[in-house]
């Protein structure tokens, strides 16, 4: 299932902006709508209002207050006296939890919305081929700290990135990001504010991008202050002594490392080198040794000096946005930053400004076929337009509205016709928020297939497709209904939105402050404003085939590459596009019948009432129905009061495990499969291709902010749905249906049994994925390594394996229900029926046993030591495992706090962060690798959206 396109972050389009339209809590968003003024919502005293003019949601509790210093910084201040972190805390762990369980077959390529790149995609992918076992390390981390109380944060933009590197110092702006964080004369250790804020549960990062640099960094409420103090002198007085530069070079330069293996970083390096001479998006923006040490030292250039003539010049207070956030008093945050950051000096010169070099990409080297060899089984295919800075239309936002037509996957769609050929298994199109996709000097709008076999020896037809369907669309016009509902989807989503993590909140809302009017800092990038046809039409009407740059993706082209990019080394060939396509797409093409508009949206939510509760109230979950064949859990929201509601139902299958013994021989690896069936592999399968043939029928519900997830977990199908509560018992009923009538087409069948040797695959070609893989089948009892789940599928499976394995698996279930939210207890009786009494399925003959149990290893130290499968990959991994036995809840706790002996030495040893893990309750482990857990420092434009680097460490 593909991410449906989203909002676009533009640049500002001035003052008299239109209030924005919001509904009052409770009640469904209305067409003609009131702006909620930022200082709503609490009880202050006159001396501590918020700013009317900021409008934000009325579900919004906190409170905000806009300043500006004599110095020039502008600072956002945001007063959060709401509840305690588990407001966010327990809609974080939803969130967490679901995004390591997207199922599916490889969504390779980035996002359209650029939350998240084509790694990104796979690596959420590959975490349901991992145990429970992990899914509790992963519940217990998430990736991130938990704490007891909500952080404070804040975040720092400056508008300069790395299109203002010297020609001469490529990636001085991502070295220099890294430089400031080396001490500052007031608080002089050199790691010292990393070392305060892991003393006092908080974090920092940073990144560069084109046009600008963002800092942020959070800690508990009571360091706060200290922490901004500590943090601020990085702008006013960084030390960035001379002996620090060669070890920070290294630091830059093994980001660069780990970020060589990914295809995403690998495409936008080759796509920028198509830019003209002497524009800065063919630029080496991330950095490394040889471009910040050796050749500067060949060439007699002082590093060191240009780094400080480049904060000096650069780092200046008028350039910079600030968002602090904390349970204070907006007085008291304006007192603490007045008192800090006027210090922060201002250069007085101007503000770069690259917005003159218009049309980078207008060069006949553009408009051409790319072939390019990929580090992954993957086939792939971009199509990609350079179009004119579509930032002062963020009031329109004209991409976002082709992306949402683009991306669909209903009926009518590019995707639906591409599938029922076996041609492409996703589709993604549209702008990101990164640099790399959209600054002062162009916009780009792309749209990546992920392709079959069998769509690659086709991918001129399928290229034809698009730019049908793109010619329609031009051809129809742009449509104010269609815009009227995603803005009506926008602003319901709005209007109930979720508090985030105040670090994230923070970041985004700083950059945010770059781009738009005050009124519109929180609300520039979510919302649709105004429609204006002429200005859709515009961007709409240069996406025409010979404006058009083809990227494609194949193993097959390796022999055939015989060009070189300089900085990543990627192997890829340019061709002119074949005479016959090009008068094809240049004449009056005829347009597929099968090709039209969406139709209208029976899933957008319009009833918002909160429903009275038909039960006693209670703490927790409680259960609510019990038979032979399920039980069900519930609980009725009253806190948050919002009209969503989450439901979650386990199909519990004794299949899954079902010992194959005799199905396979001992081999160096465990076993080896011989030709029989494998549950797990099936399993997969299965779930796959389920989503597949849900894909259609549930998109309209997936973009009106119904999230559901099919997960294929260690004891059966997990189905997991999210959203307004008032259409989610359809979408409910919905999977049911398709569950209970389940069918694969052979072409489907064929088509996902390739995606899912070449999802393995990938895979094993990770030195963190391979090493986690090998380290749980020497804990697990009964576990399938990806090697053998590999050799299980490439021996060969049938439909007829399928079909009687899916038919065997629906025959005994045991459901288990949880329902919570703002659903009746009636009501939620009712989703648990369903099941029951539409799969009609017996109840198990035994328990099935659902407890996770692992290998009690011996009392001695053990190596295994494991050679990385993917040769041209430099990066390593090291894992410490240390199991510790049965716990009570109190040990438990004391576990947590553990500091390793001697770890932190071997930390700084190897140039990375190590990470204690709680490995539930059988034991910990740390994990270390160069780069650590950190992505500070890695160029925004060149990561995925999501803020995350792309790593093959950890």
């Amino acid at each position: 299932m593909s991410d449906m396109p989203q909002t676009n972050k533009s640049v500002s389009g001035g003052a008299g902006s239109v209030p924005v339209p919001v509904p009052d809590q409770g009640e469904p968003p209305p067409d003609s709508r009131t702006p909620v003024a930022a200082g709503d919502g609490n009880e202050v005293s006159a001396n501590d209002q918020g700013d009317p003019d900021i409008i934000k949601s009325p579900s919004d509790p906190k409170k905000y207050r806009y300043i500006e210093l004599t110095n020039g910084l502008r600072a956002l201040l945001i007063s959060d006296f709401s509840g305690g972190s588990e407001d966010c805390e327990d809609q974080r762990e939803d969130r967490d939890a679901e995004e390591q369980e997207t199922q599916g077959g490889e969504e390779e390529e980035e996002g359209d919305s650029g939350e998240g790149s084509e790694e990104d995609q796979e690596d959420s992918e590959e975490e349901e081929q991992d145990s429970d076992f992990d899914e509790l390390e992963e519940e217990n981390t998430g990736g991130k700290k938990r704490s007891s109380e909500k952080q404070a944060a804040a975040a720092l933009c400056i508008s300069v990135g790395s299109f203002s590197d010297p020609d001469e110092l490529p990636g001085l702006a991502h070295f220099l990001e890294h430089m400031v964080f080396m001490g500052s004369e007031k608080y002089p250790a050199e790691n010292g504010f990393d070392a305060f804020l892991k003393k006092h549960g908080g974090s920092d990062n940073a990144s560069t991008d084109c046009e600008r640099t963002i800092f942020q960094f959070d800690v508990q409420r009571k360091f706060f202050r200290e922490a901004l103090d500590r943090w601020a002198q990085f702008f006013i007085c960084p030390l960035m002594i001379e002996d620090a530069v060669d070890r920070e070079v290294e630091a830059v330069d093994s980001e660069y490392q780990l970020a060589r293996p990914s295809d995403s970083h690998r495409k936008e390096m080759l796509f920028g080198s198509l830019a003209k001479p002497g524009h800065p998006m063919s630029k080496f923006c991330w950095g490394n040794a040889q471009t910040l040490k050796n050749e500067p030292r060949e060439k007699q250039i002082n590093t060191y000096q240009r780094l400080r003539d480049f904060w000096r010049r650069f780092y200046s207070a008028e350039y910079m946005t600030l968002v602090v956030q904390s349970r204070e008093t907006l007085d008291t945050l304006e007192d603490w930053v007045r008192q800090t950051f006027i210090h922060i000096p201002n250069s007085g010169e101007p503000r770069p400004d690259f917005s003159h070099l218009q049309q980078p990409f207008d060069t006949p080297a553009f408009n051409q076929l790319y072939r390019v060899v990929p580090v992954r089984k993957v086939h792939a295919l971009t199509i990609s337009w350079a179009v004119p800075p579509q930032g002062k239309q963020y009031r329109v936002k004209p991409l976002h509205y082709i992306s949402w037509l683009i991306g669909h996957e209903g009926a009518g769609s590019i995707l639906s016709l591409l599938r029922r050929r076996c041609w492409a298994l996703a589709l993604f199109g549209g702008n990101s928020e990164t640099g790399f996709d959209q600054n002062t000097t162009y916009s780009i709008f792309s749209i990546s297939i992920t392709l079959t076999d069998q769509g690659y020896q086709n991918f001129y037809q399928v290229v034809h497709l698009v730019f049908q369907y793109l010619k329609m669309l031009q051809a129809v016009g742009p449509q104010q209904r269609i815009y009227e509902e995603i803005q009506k989807i926008e602003a319901n989503e709005f209007h109930y939105q979720e508090q985030t993590d105040p670090i994230e909140f923070v970041e985004n809302i700083c950059e945010n402050m770059q781009l738009f009017p005050k009124e519109d800092f929180l609300t520039g990038d979510q919302l649709m404003f105004e429609f204006d046809p002429q200005v859709i039409s515009a961007p709409l009407s240069l996406l025409t085939p010979h404006r058009s740059n083809l990227l494609l993706l194949s193993p097959e082209n390796e022999g055939v590459c015989t060009l070189r990019e300089r900085w990543f080394g990627t192997s890829y060939s340019s061709e002119e596009i074949p005479e016959e396509w090009r008068q094809r797409w240049g004449g009056d093409f005829q347009l597929h019948p099968e090709l039209h508009l969406p139709a209208e949206n029976q899933f957008i939510a319009t009833d918002f009432t909160l429903k009275m509760s038909d039960c006693p109230d209670t703490e927790v979950p409680v259960r609510i129905a019990s038979s032979e064949r399920g039980c069900l859990w519930y609980k009725k929201d009253n806190k948050f009061k919002i009209p969503k509601a989450y439901i979650r139902f386990n199909l519990i299958s004794p299949m899954i495990q079902k010992s194959p013994e005799k199905d396979v021989k001992q081999s160096s690896w465990g076993s080896e499969v011989t030709g029989q069936r494998l549950s797990l592999v099936l399993f997969d399968l299965f779930v796959n291709i389920l989503a597949h043939n849900l894909a259609e029928p549930a998109y309209e519900a997936d973009v009106a902010q119904l999230e559901y997830k099919l997960v294929a977990a260690e004891h059966g199908l997990v189905v997991r749905l999210k959203g307004f509560n008032h259409k989610l018992p359809l979408l409910l009923r919905l999977i049911v249906d398709q569950l209970a009538d389940f069918s694969a087409d052979p072409g489907v069948f064929n088509m996902f049994s390739e995606q899912l040797k070449k999802t393995y695959f990938n895979i094993l070609i990770k030195p963190d994925r391979l090493g986690k893989d090998v380290r749980l089948l020497i804990l697990e009892h009964c576990r399938w390594s990806v090697i053998q789940k590999h050799q299980a599928v490439t021996k060969g499976l049938t439909v007829l394996d399928l079909m009687t394995f899916v038919t065997e698996l629906k025959a005994e279930l045991y459901t288990e229900g949880l329902v919570q939210g703002n659903f009746t207890s009636t009501e939620s009786r009712q989703f648990l029926n369903y099941f029951t009494e539409k799969l009609q399925f017996q109840p198990l003959p035994a328990e099935a046993p659902v407890l996770f149990r692992v290998v009690e290893l011996p009392q001695k130290h053990h190596l295994c030591k494991i050679k990385s499968l993917n040769k041209g990959d430099a990066n390593s991994e090291v894992t410490v495992y240390y199991q510790s036995g049965l716990k009570q809840l109190r040990e438990h706790a004391l576990m947590e706090l553990m500091v390793v002996p001697g770890v932190p030495d071997l930390q700084e040893h190897l140039g990375g962060a190590g990470i204690l893990r709680h490995r539930g309750n059988t034991g910990h482990q740390v994990q270390l690798g160069a780069g650590g857990g950190e992505d500070r420092g890695v160029p925004a434009e060149l990561r995925g959206a999501s803020g995350s680097p792309e790593s093959g460490g950890l």
